[in-house]
């Protein structure tokens, strides 16, 4: 049986790319509801029916699990899905717990993530139950899911927008960078640039995966191991032959463009 991964568009593939590297002989299906990204700026009941709609035909594939690879979806559904489905289900959730761990408590931590995300009651929980502190900050990037699914990755473009969204913070006084979003792993080396060196950017994938290995009691895999699985894409629910914008994006993931 295969283990599903869903999102809106392309950014679950950062999430799909760790789940390689530690299970590299698992088979995979993602999905990604492409004709309906993306969901962050859509509202909030309109995001649910798209989420249940792709989980009822990727629930007929066959799957042993489940990985919401998306902030927006599983803020909005998880709680739902989980009780509709009887096999295990995945979320994502901003790296928020490790960046407070991270963090001296003179400096602030950013979660970037999409305004549907920072707006859940699923995130101002997270932040309530963790900020002892109050040096959590939210930053809405809206347009960088934009970005990414339209393939933009001009340096010219982008660093001019994060200049842009983050002129009013203090970057010199931030300790941690969350990316709460998982489109936004694409342009990490962009945010490097702009924030001062020694920023930590961190986030949640590899604890969506060790989460996953640990449901499925799958153990670590050592060394760099070659994909010896199969992985089948789907767009809307439209089977994807051959090469398609999804390999091209997991080789972008790993420098291979």
């Amino acid at each position: 049986m295969k283990i599903a991964f869903f999102d809106s568009g392309v950014g679950g593939l950062t999430v799909l790319n760790e789940a390689l590297q530690q299970m590299p002989d698992e088979n995979y299906i993602y999905y990604a509801d492409t004709e309906n990204a993306p969901y962050g700026i859509k509202t909030r009941d309109t995001v649910r029916e798209l989420i249940f709609k792709a989980a009822d035909e990727i629930s007929r594939m066959g799957i042993k699990a489940l990985v919401i690879a998306c902030n927006t979806a599983t803020s909005i559904a998880i709680k739902d899905l989980r009780e509709k489905y009887d096999f295990p289900i995945i979320g994502m959730e901003p790296a928020v717990k490790p960046a407070v761990e991270l963090n001296g408590r003179e400096k602030r931590i950013f979660v970037a993530a999409t305004p549907l995300t920072l707006k859940e009651e699923r995130f101002k929980d997270l932040v309530s139950k963790l900020d002892k502190d109050h040096i959590v900050d939210s930053i809405p990037l809206s347009r960088l899911v934009e970005f990414c699914e339209n393939d933009i990755f001009d340096k010219d473009i982008i660093i001019p927008y994060l200049k842009d969204q983050f002129s009013s913070q203090n970057l010199e006084n931030c300790s941690t960078l969350v990316l709460g979003c998982t489109h936004f792993p694409f342009y990490k080396d962009y945010f490097k640039q702009i924030f001062p060196a020694g920023t930590s950017i961190i986030d949640g994938n590899s604890g969506t995966v060790k989460r996953l290995q640990y449901i499925l009691n799958k153990p670590h895999a050592e060394g760099n191991n070659k994909i010896r699985g199969s992985i089948e894409f789907y767009s809307s629910g439209k089977k994807l032959n051959g090469s398609n914008r999804f390999i091209d994006y997991l080789k972008r993931i790993n420098g291979e463009t």
